[in-house]
């Protein structure tokens, strides 16, 4: 078994993922399959496990729940087999890249759980910063409860059953347990009454809506990103707000939309830069633009004499784009990527190490060879892999190396969803900008500035949250929240990692 430090030290440079969510509302449609495909779309949000649970019945005057979820990705934990033994007409589906609990079977989602008004299925995209809290006025609440995880979502869930358990029905409950959480949380919630999409007072997580067929024919979808929308010919209507539920019924054409809390909207930027699909659409346009965007402002802010820009695929390539358009310099495909390679857990040989990042990343010796050569990457989290890469480029025949990045530099970690590690361990709390060239073996460096960062977006510079750059965190919390990660995972799990 890797220790834990080996497993850090393999991680790549980028934050990362997030967890995905999506929910289907349709009489008379395969919910499963649809969700399938949605959850297909959003696979770039996590990789370790995918789940769907759907609703049938009434079978005794109850409808029924059929969960299927295990460790993998989406077209692995699912085929045509299993979809059809999820018949129903409400689905609610899950992505996981884990941020509370350890990669592992029991903490894989959808949550279901029975209440006195019937059962329930939950997915979460997001991350508390309260959790061990909660799960201790859980347990002194609850002394029967039994938890069955080592994730925040699950807390969230048992937050809903006791609130049903307690009297209240199903939308004063959602309401009591998100007054319960502080941190940052995505929620589609399945029940006998129908679809419910809740967002965190900030919203820091993103969250749509949309539907199929005709407006009146009530067949609504919930997605982490417009792009499960797009999968399924889903035509998006809007957001969920910050600090917004909405109460999605079968034969409702409008759903029931009203805050449960109110708070500035601090939308992660992350997002923007590089969490979503460039085709997902945020303010009005897709990211593809906006990402062009730093680049054009990278480019005025970090000019350099060049010969080509390349950019790291895929996440860098419209911000290479946009910096070869302002700045004049040609773009070409300097790095050529596997887009086969997912997650692998067959260690490679020591030569294989050497080699670098050849695995999933591979230059092009007739592109850059003799070149002064730009590289365009989106961010530098640990400087594991851009140290890899730049060597790389060298060793294909570059004469220069000048590395741009079309975000800040990363300086604090994040605790709303994101993995990024202690501060020790972010290479820009560490080192200064020289020393940061050096490591990596560049002949510049340089960061977009944030200024530059959030003009891109024009949209409003307030609404975003930017806490991985300055440390201005939108909700307050404890220092035992650092390293959360694994904090309600039983001692000795980091070891055995």
């Amino acid at each position: 078994m890797s220790t834990l430090s080996e497993v850090v030290a393999e991680r790549p440079d980028k934050p990362e993922e997030a967890c995905g969510v999506f929910a289907v509302l349709a009489a008379d449609q395969p919910v499963a399959n649809l969700t399938y495909f949605g959850l297909y779309a959003l696979q770039h949000r996590g990789q370790e496990s995918a789940g769907i649970a759907v609703f049938d019945g009434p079978q005794d005057g109850r409808l029924q729940v059929r969960l299927h979820k295990d460790m993998g990705l989406v077209s692995q934990v699912f085929d045509q087999e299993v979809l059809e033994r999820l018949p129903g007409h409400l689905a609610i589906g899950h992505n996981r890249y884990s941020t509370t609990g350890s990669s592992k079977a029991c903490n894989a989602q959808p949550v279901v759980l029975n209440t006195r008004l019937g059962a329930f299925a939950f997915a979460h995209n997001g991350n508390l910063v309260n959790a061990a809290e909660l799960r201790q006025a859980i347990a002194a609440d609850t002394p029967e409860v039994e938890f069955t995880s080592t994730t925040d979502s699950e807390l969230i869930a048992f937050a809903i059953q006791r609130a049903v358990n307690g009297g209240l029905d199903w939308d004063a409950a959602i309401r009591v347990a998100a007054e319960r959480c502080r941190g940052a949380f995505s929620l589609v919630i399945g029940t006998p009454e129908g679809l419910f999409a809740l967002r965190d007072g900030h919203g820091i997580r993103p969250l749509v809506f949309g539907h199929m067929g005709e407006p009146d024919q009530a067949q609504w979808v919930v997605s982490s990103e417009t792009c499960g929308l797009d999968i399924i010919g889903a035509v998006y209507d809007g957001d969920v707000q910050p600090g917004e539920i909405i109460h999605f019924r079968l034969g409702d054409a409008t759903p029931s939309r009203s805050p449960w809390t109110s708070e500035p909207a601090k939308l992660c930027v992350f997002e923007m830069i590089y969490f979503a699909r460039p085709d997902s659409r945020f303010f009005g346009e897709s990211l593809y633009s906006y990402r062009v965007r730093i680049g054009e402002a990278l480019a005025r802010e970090t000019p350099v004499e060049a010969d080509i820009v390349i950019g790291v695929p895929d996440s860098g390539i419209p911000a290479a784009i946009g910096y070869s358009q302002l700045s004049g310099i040609p773009f070409g495909d300097g790095l050529i990527k596997n887009r086969y390679v997912g997650r692998t857990f067959i260690q490679p040989t020591q030569a294989m190490r050497e080699a670098g990042i050849r695995v999933k990343l591979n230059p092009l010796p007739d592109v850059l060879a003799g070149k002064r050569v730009v590289v365009i990457d989106d961010s530098i989290v640990r400087g594991t892999t851009s140290r890899k890469l730049v060597a790389a480029i060298r060793d294909a025949g570059a004469t220069e190396v000048h590395m741009r990045i079309s975000s800040p530099p990363v300086t604090h970690p994040c605790f709303y969803g994101i993995d990024t590690d202690t501060q020790d361990q972010l290479i820009a709390a560490r080192l200064t900008l020289a020393e940061i060239a050096a490591h990596l073996g560049v002949d510049s460096l340089a960061y977009l500035s944030k200024e530059g960062m959030v003009e891109a977006a024009q949209a409003n510079s307030g609404h975003f949250c930017t806490a991985c750059f300055d440390g201005a965190y939108p909700i307050a919390m404890d220092e035992s929240v650092s390293g959360s990660k694994l904090m309600l995972e039983p001692k000795g799990i980091a070891a055995t990692l």
